[in-house]
């Protein structure tokens, strides 16, 4: 009896061994990395200032992109990532991006009426209506002094404008809406019109043609007590200076 239980133990003590050989031989399951997250698909804008012209005028196409590594426009050939170029088309053109890189390609598109001049054209307007109609203010998000991608194509038009209008100097005017104390706000200001000017710099505007005052909160814009009159006040205000 005692011969059969020390062969019972031995035979489970040697099961035992067994499986724990088989249990540490097997290999711990391998960990695959995430992938990668894709490449950004471009972005890209494309305007041409101004948009109508008589034969024989020249405009100005300014263009925005990011994201892409490989940018051209028919009849410019390849380009740096940002700019503006003037153009004497002969005809109506409309001018077309391509904007390629790793995550995709992207189009934008820039029409450019040419009309026939003719003896009995309208008045030339004076450079005060020119710039009224075709040089926009720049708008930001609260507490914000960088320009917003949605007014980076208003700022690179203005840009352009005055690149045609080398005689007309600017005053880019700070402003905030009324939260905050005044000290903030004129502060805010003055970094918002500085930021403006860079981007005018930027595009080859000389610095000595663009002035920067922050008003803050002094001179709104708009006086009512809401969101909608509040982001009228946040903006960079363009005028002619004397």
């Amino acid at each position: 009896m005692r011969q059969t239980r020390l062969k019972i133990v031995g035979f489970l003590i040697a099961l035992a061994t067994v499986l724990t050989s088989v249990g540490c031989s097997k290999k711990s399951a391998s960990v695959t990395p995430p992938s990668p997250p894709p490449p950004a698909a471009p972005t890209a804008t494309l305007a041409a200032n101004p948009s109508v012209i008589q034969q024989g005028q020249s405009t100005v196409v300014t263009w925005q992109t990011n994201n892409a590594t490989e940018i051209t426009i028919a009849g410019l050939g390849t380009l740096p990532p940002s700019g503006s170029r003037s153009v004497t088309p002969d005809s109506s053109t409309t001018y077309t991006l391509v904007a390629k890189g790793p995550g995709g390609t992207q189009n934008a598109s820039a029409r450019v009426t040419v009309s026939a001049a003719t003896a009995n054209s309208s008045p030339t307007l004076s450079d005060e209506e020119l710039f009224s109609r075709n040089v926009k203010d720049v708008f930001f998000d609260y507490n914000k002094s960088n320009i917003r991608s949605t007014e980076v194509p208003s700022a690179h038009n203005d840009a352009a404008f005055l690149l045609q209008h080398a005689n007309i100097k600017v005053l880019v005017e700070g402003h905030c809406d009324d939260r905050g104390s005044e000290e903030y706000n004129l502060a805010l200001g003055t970094s918002r019109a500085e930021s403006l000017k860079q981007s005018l710099v930027q595009q080859g505007v000389p610095t000595d043609r663009i002035r920067t005052i922050s008003y803050g909160k002094e001179k709104p814009l708009c006086t009512q007590d809401n969101d909608n009159c509040w982001q009228q006040n946040r903006v960079d205000h363009f005028t002619i200076a004397r």
